[in-house]
């Protein structure tokens, strides 16, 4: 076997995450998704230690306390956003034991350009005293999901697009994942979310619960700003063969009058618990059920993320 990535609801020894830490980048927003991610953290930590980035002695003074005794490590490293998903390693499995990768970090295809994010994926492996195996092309964990058989599903619309890796084509994409991560079958979706800032990162829009059974969201109604991705979605899932299951949708939700990427699918699977970002939207309480019936072994439990997702993201 070589070193492939696991599905998430493989054990974990740890998650690693980070605090949002910059008052310029979230303005109002910081103490409150701050608390958010301290919820999240709190959940998480039910069933496994959690290790956080923070950026400067005001986020770890506040980290503290919020955080209280939960079973919590902090890490100081001046990083620029918290998506470690996106900046840190990606770790495998593999015959020798844990592996790390690192890819190339462009910034979302150039468009969030902030000091240390770069730095993110080494100093991480670092602290988990695990090799980083470095690649040079732009990969963020948040454009892929695995189901742990070597089964990735993603989208065209970020790993296709010319502002990541302009000089590979699909099949050069496919031989990397296959290379670097031991993914060796992709479901190409098309689209992402309406103004998803990441350019359509599917773990926004799919998620597999299972190997070989994948969720993905049914529209609230005719005004849903990502019906027709959706049932694209659905499309495309069903003719690759796959075991479909379905979650709500939240819908058109708005923030200032514009239309944001929320979405319940950006839920986090930990050791004890799945955590579900809700928005106070109609399909909150539904949407909870729908991934429960996922995971039976584990708690469940939504939590509103509507602060955090001002930053670009949500649990995931």
């Amino acid at each position: 076997m070589t070193a492939r990535q696991p599905a998430e609801w493989a054990p974990h020894a740890a998650t690693w995450t980070a605090f949002p830490s910059h008052p310029e980048l979230w303005e109002d927003d910081l103490a409150p998704a701050q608390a958010e991610v301290a919820a999240m953290v709190r959940a998480i930590a039910r069933g496994e230690r959690v290790e956080l980035l923070v950026a400067n002695d005001e986020a770890a003074a506040a980290a503290r306390a919020l955080l209280g005794d939960a079973d919590v490590r902090l890490h100081h490293y001046g990083f620029g956003d918290i998506w470690l998903r996106d900046t840190g390693p990606l770790f495998l499995q593999s015959p020798h034991g844990l592996a790390a990768a690192g890819f190339r970090f462009n910034f979302w295809g150039g468009k969030y350009d902030l000091p240390g994010d770069e730095g993110v994926a080494a100093f991480v492996a670092g602290q988990v005293k695990t090799p980083l195996a470095r690649h040079g092309w732009v990969l963020e964990g948040g454009a892929i999901d695995v189901d742990g058989t070597g089964l990735v599903v993603t989208t065209e619309q970020c790993l296709l697009n010319p502002n990541r890796n302009p000089r590979m084509d699909r099949a050069e994409v496919e031989s990397h994942l296959r290379r670097d991560l031991g993914l060796d079958r992709v479901l190409w979706l098309g689209e992402g979310l309406l103004n998803d800032h990441t350019d359509g990162h599917v773990d926004n829009l799919a998620r597999f619960v299972a190997p070989g059974r994948l969720a993905l969201p049914v529209a609230a109604g005719k005004d849903d700003p990502n019906k027709d991705v959706y049932e694209d979605a659905w499309d495309r899932a069903r003719d690759f063969g796959l075991e479909i299951v379905p979650v709500p949708s939240p819908g058109n939700v708005l923030r200032d009058g514009e239309i944001i990427p929320a979405s319940h699918m950006n839920f986090y699977i930990a050791n004890a618990v799945v955590v579900v970002p809700l928005y106070g939207a109609p399909s909150d309480e539904d949407a909870v059920k729908a991934i429960a019936e996922f995971f039976p072994d584990r708690l469940v439990v939504g939590m509103r993320a509507d602060h955090i997702l001002t930053g670009g993201g949500s649990f995931h």
